[in-house]
């Protein structure tokens, strides 16, 4: 298995940000019960096929509204099966890795409650595959946009009612900022 130090010397050192972020009750105790089997942080991934990124949409998200793939880090799991396996899932593409942009540490609240994540975001590069979600309970569809088309999307995650879509939205902005600042975080295509 590859330890993080194994990682950032194959992708990179990334940069670690901070953040917060209320939720309702409900949404906090959804958060919380997938954090049963011992998850606290994810694999969020931005895979290039040629200029474009690779985006889903969870079955409950209104028409139009696209994210990154991500998938939740199982304890123990390597991070870059982790990336992989999830890909496949709410995708169906197979990737590289190419470079560990983000590390953020996310406090998520509700009232007194608070739970900590971290998010893992790297960007990638298609390799091959239908893009279709292969879990239809989890992913409705899958996309291509632009850098600038799913920038674009910010105002509308930040329209829904919803703390883990608001923090979606800032990591996305993040991300953008990441890849357009490095020449090295967007792979040559």
């Amino acid at each position: 298995m590859n330890t993080f130090e194994d990682i950032e010397k194959r992708f990179g050192t990334p940069r670690e940000l901070s953040m917060s972020f209320p939720m309702s009750s409900s949404e906090f105790q959804n958060l919380k019960d997938s954090m049963r089997d011992g998850r606290n942080s994810d694999v969020t991934l931005c895979i290039f096929n040629d200029n474009k990124i690779i985006v889903i949409a969870k079955p409950w998200y209104p028409q139009g509204l696209y994210r990154a793939p991500s998938g939740g880090l199982l304890p123990d799991e390597d991070l870059e099966f982790c990336a992989l396996r999830e890909t496949d899932e709410e995708t169906g593409a197979k990737i590289k890795l190419e470079k560990y942009i983000l590390r953020i540490y996310v406090a998520f609240t509700s009232y007194e409650d608070k739970v900590n994540w971290t998010s893992h975001v790297f960007t990638a590069k298609y390799l091959s595959g239908d893009l279709k979600p292969i879990d239809t309970r989890e992913i409705k569809e899958v996309n291509l946009l632009s850098l600038d088309e799913l920038a674009a999307l910010k105002e509308k995650l930040l329209e829904c009612d919803s703390g883990g879509l608001h923090y979606r939205a800032a990591l996305t902005e993040a991300a953008i900022k990441e890849i357009k600042n490095s020449p090295l975080a967007k792979p040559i295509i």
